[in-house]
């Protein structure tokens, strides 16, 4: 597996983390489970409203299905060996005074990512989907209208990728990224539209 290399000194929770797919399907404690959702507590958000909402599904229950069945069937074949399944929404309102909030689906990834990397430090794998069916989610879930649905991610415990199907082991590796000018500039917007 090729090693990533940061351009600039970063945490290593930071730059090792990554979505694999490959999972065991061994089940995870609710001990483990909870101190990935502390870690999203703890995120930083616009007058402290914390708009995220996390519903969840742990394997051989009776919650999984109606999560698992919103995937698409790509995410499904992966999926299936995942320990939880969780929907992620936020609240498009502050509670305070029931205004728009227009930074709830970015506290909500600024939650979801101290969860990635809490998981990342357990030793578990936290991967996020946007492959699933959003409008069957607010119905079947129950999800008000003054949530957004963000997105869905799956946690489990590592695997070895020869679990997965062969076109999915080519794709499981650490991904690279953008240098940091392609997203960075001083002043005046310079990107390329």
């Amino acid at each position: 597996m090729p090693k990533r290399v940061a351009d600039y000194p970063i945490l290593d929770e930071i730059l090792n983390r990554w979505s694999l797919r490959a999972m065991s399907g061994e089940p995870i404690t609710d001990q483990e489970l909870h101190s990935l959702f502390e870690a999203a507590r703890w995120a930083p958000s616009s007058y402290n409203g914390q708009p995220w909402r996390f519903i969840y599904a742990k394997r051989e229950t009776a919650a999984w299905d109606p999560l698992f069945n919103l995937l698409v069937p790509f995410n499904q074949e992966w999926a299936k060996n995942a320990a939880v399944l969780v929907v992620v929404v936020s609240r498009t309102t502050f509670e305070f005074n029931n205004k728009p909030s227009r930074t709830h689906s970015f506290d909500t990834g600024a939650a979801l990512e101290n969860l990635a990397i809490q998981g990342h430090a357990q030793g578990l794998v936290v991967h996020g989907m946007e492959g699933f069916d959003y409008n069957r989610a607010y119905q079947e879930l129950g999800i008000p209208d003054i949530f957004a649905i963000e997105a869905m991610f799956a946690v489990g415990r590592p695997a070895p990728k020869e679990i997965l199907p062969e076109e999915m082991q080519k794709r499981e590796e650490p991904s690279g990224r953008k240098k940091i000018t392609e997203f960075v500039c001083e002043g005046r917007f310079t990107f390329k539209a």
